[in-house]
């Protein structure tokens, strides 16, 4: 599988996953400033069933750790960086450990290696009636989204999925299907047997409750050097939210 990736600047290769539902678009700011400032090769990665990558019929973490060797072998990359956020913080700590001899440093943003229970089924139900819908415009399509989702920066960022075809109509680029059939694998744990030895960083938003105290001896186990790093006033979406803070935090790790 060829995974679809916008690559920026020259220098020390950093991969970055998205998370659920998202795309490498939504790291671009970042990724950029990490590519002019700090001299390194940036490549945004979209995740299978995401953004402009391949759709299967097929989503795990087995598969996406795969695909990230894949990606590395067709780049002719070693010695990567590699960042992940949510979803693709477990694609990363999983990578990390499948194949610990590619990943010289590893972050993983506001993501444990824990399981966690379906939580998406709101906005999956709101892109279900977007991908039935006939809409005529981007304002149609958020104000149908509304009707599941009352936050309108978790409108926007859904409805960067929104593609528009040579026909005029609209489409959505993740593949909706396979990410509903397979959702019990989003929130799937590491096995506990999986681990990675090298330089880790773990970043919370100090308002997300996706990293709690008690996680922290179960990361250790896995990640033996790991460091944590929690980023004030921020929530999930901590690199967007707090966007300066976050870089501080990345660039000081590496």
């Amino acid at each position: 599988m060829k995974l679809n990736s916008i690559i920026i600047g020259e220098g020390t290769p950093l991969l970055i996953l998205h998370g659920f539902l998202g795309m490498s678009d939504n790291w671009k700011t970042i990724g950029s400033k990490l590519a002019e400032e700090k001299n390194f090769q940036v490549h945004l990665v979209d995740q299978r069933n995401h953004g402009k990558s391949p759709h299967t019929d097929n989503h795990s973490y087995e598969l996406m750790a795969e695909d990230v060797a894949a990606y590395c072998e067709q780049h002719s990359l070693s010695n990567i960086i590699l960042m992940g956020h949510s979803m693709g913080g477990k694609t990363a700590m999983l990578a990390a450990a499948n194949y610990p001899d590619l990943v010289k440093k590893l972050i993983v943003v506001d993501i444990a290696p824990k399981y966690y229970e379906p939580h998406h089924q709101q906005i999956l139900e709101g892109l279900t009636a977007l991908e039935d819908a006939k809409l005529e415009s981007r304002k149609d399509a958020d104000k149908l989204l509304s009707e599941f989702i009352s936050e309108k920066p978790v409108r926007l960022f859904l409805l960067k999925n929104l593609n528009r075809t040579s026909k005029g109509d609209y489409c959505l680029k993740v593949n909706l299907q396979t990410l509903k059939d397979n959702i019990e694998e989003v929130g799937r744990a590491l096995p506990q047997d999986k681990s990675y030895s090298g330089p880790t960083l773990f970043i919370k938003g100090a308002n997300s409750n996706y990293i709690k105290k008690e996680d922290r001896e179960a990361i250790k186990n896995q990640f033996p050097e790991v460091e944590f790093k929690e980023i004030a006033n921020a929530g999930h979406w901590v690199h967007a939210e707090k966007m300066d803070d976050f870089y501080v935090a990345v660039v000081d790790f590496l």
